[in-house]
């Protein structure tokens, strides 16, 4: 049996916008220096920011809320819709 897929949904892309003018540090980061320094396309972090993408995968969730120096659970959701899909595209098993 595979683990579900966990996603994590983007809190709102204001708060993402504004932790980014102050991270951690207090230094501004730009949207391809937070995906160079968690290891996503920085496609990714412009779509969060435009409200055209809302979730990511769990690890890139992580990633993103560390390399700007906050606690994931400030920015992100967890969401159990990826478990959802899952399971619904998982071939029926027939005895």
């Amino acid at each position: 049996m595979t683990q579900p897929v966990l996603l994590y949904r983007l809190v709102s892309p204001d708060l993402l916008r504004r932790l980014m003018q102050r991270t951690g540090t207090g230094a501004p980061v730009s949207v391809r220096e937070l995906a160079a320094q968690a290891g996503v396309p920085h496609g990714t972090i412009g779509n969060l920011l435009t409200g055209e993408q809302e979730a990511v995968l769990a690890e890139s969730a992580l990633a993103i809320a560390a390399a700007i120096g906050v606690d994931y659970l400030i920015l992100w959701i967890p969401d159990q819709r990826a478990a959802r899909h899952l399971a619904r595209l998982a071939p029926a098993v027939t005895v």
